[in-house]
């Protein structure tokens, strides 16, 4: 996932400015309406870290009360209703959040970030159930020719720095010229631009690429691929509180509906 050019300095800024926020604080914590202790890094407050741009996921927005709005944004504010705490949302290098960094240096409590659950992760990091099952997807020009994950020897494929999507096309694009950008924004860009000829990645942004109202009919999703990846919300290991009070959450929501009616607005007719 993401980076773009200055995002480097922009994060390692507020990484910087996180672990001095974390450093005065009490390391307080607040228990759910439920009961549970759910050891905030700030008193009533679910202080959530996620990647941003990665639409429909997560997106800036500044007409919302969090400043930031998407599918992973709806599902939190909801579970943090469930829980009887309010929503602080950071954008967030991905390279920080995958490697566990931002949840074991009290950055944040939960990573929300289209965050495919791995072993890998789970070495460095706990999970909430999986909430969102992910597919794989190849977007292309719409008049590129290009019509499978088999046309791609000696072309230009985008994907991001340490995610699936990478490790995908590393597998399977078999002679493909794979070109790592840091951000989905980045990729995207690149191919705008015929910097680069396709974009290998989760298939909801790739189809958000294709309904691009600026771009429209420009791009086009031609193939996807079922990985049997599902994201997950990361969180400390050791917050095991606050991990089954998310868990609690995430299955109310599926019970009373409510999960459904946000998958509906964001995916019901996506494909």
């Amino acid at each position: 996932m993401q980076n773009r050019p200055s995002r480097a300095l922009v994060a390692a800024t507020l990484s910087a400015l996180a672990l001095g926020m974390t450093a005065c604080s009490s390391g307080g914590s607040s228990t759910s309406s439920s009961g549970n202790d759910l050891g905030l890094i700030s008193d009533g407050t679910l202080t959530v870290c996620s990647d941003v741009p990665y639409p429909p996921f997560e997106d800036f927005d500044k007409s919302s009360d969090t400043g930031f709005k998407g599918f992973d944004v709806d599902v939190v504010n909801s579970i943090a209703a469930k829980l009887d705490v309010k929503v602080e949302i950071k954008d967030s290098s991905f390279d920080a959040l995958k490697s566990g960094l931002a949840i074991n240096s009290n950055q944040c409590d939960l990573v929300a970030s289209a965050m495919t659950i791995t072993p890998e992760r789970e070495q460095a990091m706990g999970f909430s159930d999986g909430y969102y099952d992910s597919e794989q997807s190849l977007l292309v020009g719409a008049d590129s020719g290009i019509a499978s994950i088999s046309d791609l020897s000696g072309v230009k494929v985008g994907v991001q720095k340490g995610t699936t999507g990478e490790a995908y096309a590393n597998d399977h694009a078999s002679g493909a010229d794979i070109v790592v950008f840091p951000s989905d924004g980045e990729m995207y860009a690149a191919l705008k631009a015929g910097q680069v000829d396709a974009l290998l990645q989760d298939l909801p942004v790739n189809i958000d690429h294709q309904n691009d109202p600026s771009q429209s009919g420009a791009f086009k999703v031609v193939e996807t691929y079922d990985t049997g990846e599902k994201y997950g919300f990361a969180m400390k290991k050791t917050n095991t509180g606050l991990i089954d009070a998310v868990d609690k959450a995430l299955g109310d929501m599926k019970s009373d509906g409510s999960y459904q009616k946000i998958y509906d607005s964001y995916f019901a007719t996506a494909k």
